[in-house]
């Protein structure tokens, strides 16, 4: 018995608080008969400890299971008499904290599972896995124990980290704020308006460094609430927001650098229609008529017009071909290889010959690919956004023969070697460093003597936001731990799939 008992009280270690008195086997349930201690207990009203008997009260609650079956605990709980005369609580029921809850039909070690389950999984799904580990419970209770959860008490950051995300894409928007130096969650907004921020900036000052992207209703609420604190713009969406940048200068001299590498199809009726849409837009404004009458004369928009005012000369654009890899790349070398030896070679036999080496495709798929050129040229073909990863990439990241690629693709065009050197010089400043804010200065006078409208309408954005950007490049801090937040409060979202209201998504949130 002796060992028994050490067992029991190995499996039920959860009710040591308790006198295990006996355990029986019900087949799919297991049934444990216990009952409290003898020892005496404080008064609710008045603290005063008793043990003075008035009855017995018995209690069925659910533990956490035991070999794949569920626990039921039949508790006999004494209810006591308070020897003090007048004291409100004249009877009441003894309770055994850290076990037995008042109103709980669990333990609290079953209900600290479930609440762990339901805090990641929410209503149905949580529903389910609850059903799996043998202590089921419906959606309805899930949610119920979800929104039980204590939050964690509000306190207000030195550094604080605000984004944005979609309650519903385009209609409806919330923000988050967060504790930027160590993640912590701290609220969410409902809206994402300067009045429900700055409201909440006044509420809880404190604040010293506000990390957020480049929106403009979040910079003009801080400077209301909190005009002292420093604004950080996330260098990130710098980054991303020159990426975008460089791709459309790549884009727009495509034109001069694809020729070089790249076998380009001849100008059409696309070029043809370019050509006598510029020479219309130049002529107009010869005649010192506006970009906005010139927009309303040709019906067209006035960003077209903007762009083929920039433009010096009409040049098509020309698109390189975009070729998918086949089942003939493998086997190209030696296709050259037969076809440099007897140019007049049949592609019958070349068939021949690379099946013997394991082609497997079509005859009609070799035939375009030697009539498109592709057995014969001696350099890759590449499109824009080929290149503009390139030219954004670290170059240490590179392969010898990417970056021999982008060497021959830069020299092709000298806006692009300009491009090049900009890009490079401003992914440095990424790196948080004094003296970020004096070279970004420079780095804006270089793009404004360079010929590259794009990166010139960068570097306007910049300024406009200057202070903010420049504490981004010389503070350590970020808004990655918020934009880390988003993406697990998309994670939050997909799993409830609108079946919720805001309230279960911010209790969510904040317990993560």
């Amino acid at each position: 018995m002796r060992d028994v008992n050490e067992l029991v009280g190995v499996v039920f270690s959860g009710l040591s608080a308790l006198v295990v008195e006996g355990v029986a086997d019900e087949v799919e349930v297991i049934r444990v008969s216990a009952r409290t201690r003898e020892d005496p207990v404080p008064c609710p009203g008045c603290g005063r400890p008793t043990g003075w008997v008035h009855g017995f009260h018995g209690r069925m609650i659910a533990d956490v299971p035991v070999d794949g079956r569920r626990v039921v605990v039949s508790v006999r709980l004494r209810w006591l008499v308070c020897p003090v005369l007048g004291c409100p609580w004249q009877t009441f029921r003894e309770q055994v904290p850290g076990v037995v809850e008042r109103y709980q039909r669990r333990t609290s070690r079953l209900a600290d599972q479930l609440g762990s389950v339901v805090q990641e999984l929410a209503g149905r799904a949580g529903a389910r896995l609850s059903r799996a580990l043998t202590c089921a419970i419906s959606r309805s209770t899930a949610l119920r124990l979800l929104m039980r959860q204590v939050l964690p008490p509000l306190r207000v950051p030195r550094v604080l980290g605000v984004d944005d995300f979609a309650l519903k894409r385009r209609h409806r928007y919330a923000t988050v704020i967060i504790d930027a130096e160590t993640g912590e969650r701290i609220d969410v907004l409902p809206g994402r308006t300067a009045a429900a921020l700055a409201a909440w900036l006044r509420a809880h000052p404190g604040v010293e460094y506000v990390c957020r992207d480049g929106s403009g209703c979040y910079g003009e609420a801080i400077r209301q609430a909190l005009p002292e604190a420093v604004q950080v713009s996330d260098r990130w969406h710098l980054w991303s927001n020159l990426c975008d940048r460089v791709l459309a200068e790549v884009r727009s001299h495509s034109a001069c650098w694809a020729t070089a590498v790249n076998p380009v199809r001849p100008g059409g009726v696309r070029e043809q229609t370019t050509r006598e849409r510029w020479k219309r837009v130049h002529d107009l404004l010869g005649q010192g008529v506006g970009l906005l009458e010139c927009a309303r004369r040709l019906d067209v928009a006035l960003n077209t017009v903007k762009r083929y005012a920039r433009m010096k000369e009409p040049t098509g654009d020309r698109r390189a071909p975009r070729y998918k890899p086949t089942l003939v790349d493998p086997h190209r070398d030696h296709l050259r290889r037969r076809r440099a030896e007897n140019p007049a070679v049949p592609v019958t036999h070349l068939l021949r010959e690379i099946r013997q080496l394991g082609y497997t495709g079509s005859a009609n798929l070799l035939v375009r690919y030697i009539t498109q050129g592709r057995a014969d040229g001696d350099r890759p073909v590449t499109t824009p956004k080929h290149f503009a990863r390139l030219l954004l990439s670290r170059p240490e990241n590179l392969r010898d023969k990417d970056t021999a690629f982008l060497r021959e693709l830069t020299n092709a065009c000298p806006e692009m070697t300009e491009l090049a050197c900009l890009t490079s010089e401003f992914a440095r400043l990424l790196t948080p460093a004094e003296g970020n804010g004096a070279k970004l200065t420079d780095w804006i006078a270089t793009v404004r003597a360079a010929d590259l409208p794009q990166l010139d309408s960068f570097a306007n954005g910049l300024e406009l936001d200057r202070a903010a950007i420049d504490a981004g490049l010389t503070l350590p801090y970020s808004n990655g731990r918020t934009e880390g937040v988003n993406t697990r409060t998309k994670r939050i979202m997909r799993q409830m799939h609108g079946r919720a209201g805001f309230p279960l998504l911010r209790h969510r949130i904040l317990l993560q």
